[in-house]
């Protein structure tokens, strides 16, 4: 970002992406990104086509309930009829309206991160009848968003986190950091936050997200020494499907390194993590 000489930051009116470069690839390094060739080319068996998974041989484990700065095994689990399986801990499955009506009851929930978060946030005000999104006019992809339940008292509200992203055209206004919103929140038993960031930061070196993990986790401290009964998840990484324009600002093998920093930085804390 520039700042213009003759202005001051506080003029500034709108967000704008200007856009990805995609003429900056040398001699043959355009030859690694041909679509069909070896971009979102199938990788066919050259053998049987399919997986026989037969029974351990080892005892089932009993799995301890999920709490809270629990640590995370690899692998953490795995996907078995659609339905998450995790190998950490005793999760609970909230397939039905009402059972996530009762998870939440009386919670204050607060949503920060990339198109995860708001992803999340459309799903709940989707499966959830009863929590009825108020529309604020603002962007479907940047928000921010609430939702309420007036009759099981629930709020749910997301906000997208500050630069660097990749999203459009929008209000300065609405640039929040992550770590300014939970100074400013109170806390305790009825507050649910979530934060998922990582996406936007592959086209920027590891410190600027060091740096901004490290905001972050201070300010994580700060709000469980006000209230340590506040719930606080953490979403891991994502991969990503490696279309045209994203190959060039994205990688799955940087993501995991940034997502092994993530990790790291917010072990021995009292947060819980959401690994699938």
């Amino acid at each position: 970002c520039y700042k213009p000489k003759n202005l001051p930051c506080s003029t500034r009116i709108n967000q704008v992406v200007g856009g990805v470069m995609t003429d900056n690839l040398i001699g043959e390094e355009s030859l690694f990104f041909q679509s069909k060739v070896n971009v979102k080319k199938p990788i066919l068996p050259c053998a049987v086509g399919y997986i026989i998974v037969e029974p351990s041989p080892q005892p089932t484990t009993v799995l301890d309930k999920c709490v809270p700065g629990k640590p995370m095994s690899t692998p953490s689990g795995f996907y078995y009829k659609d339905q998450w399986m995790s190998l950490t801990c005793n999760i609970h499955s909230f397939n039905t309206p009402a059972k996530v009506t009762k998870c939440l009851l009386r919670k204050k929930v607060y949503l920060f991160g990339d198109s995860t978060m708001r992803q999340w946030f459309q799903y709940l005000t989707t499966f959830v009848p009863g929590i009825r999104r108020f529309d604020l006019g603002n962007p479907t992809q940047v928000g921010p968003h609430c939702a309420f339940d007036m009759q099981n008292n629930i709020m749910l509200e997301f906000f997208t986190h500050g630069l660097p992203h990749h999203f459009g055209s929008f209000s300065s206004q609405h640039l929040y950091y992550i770590s300014n919103k939970l100074n400013e929140i109170k806390g305790g038993k009825d507050t649910v936050i979530s934060i998922a960031i990582c996406a936007h930061f592959t086209t920027f070196p590891a410190e600027v997200y060091i740096r901004r993990l490290q905001n972050i986790r201070r300010s994580v401290l700060q709000l469980l020494t006000r209230n340590p009964d506040t719930v606080i998840v953490i979403k891991t990484a994502n991969v990503r499907g490696p279309t045209q324009g994203v190959i060039y600002k994205y990688s799955d093998w940087y993501t995991f390194q940034l997502d092994s920093l993530m990790r790291r930085m917010f072990v021995g804390i009292k947060v819980a993590f959401v690994d699938a």
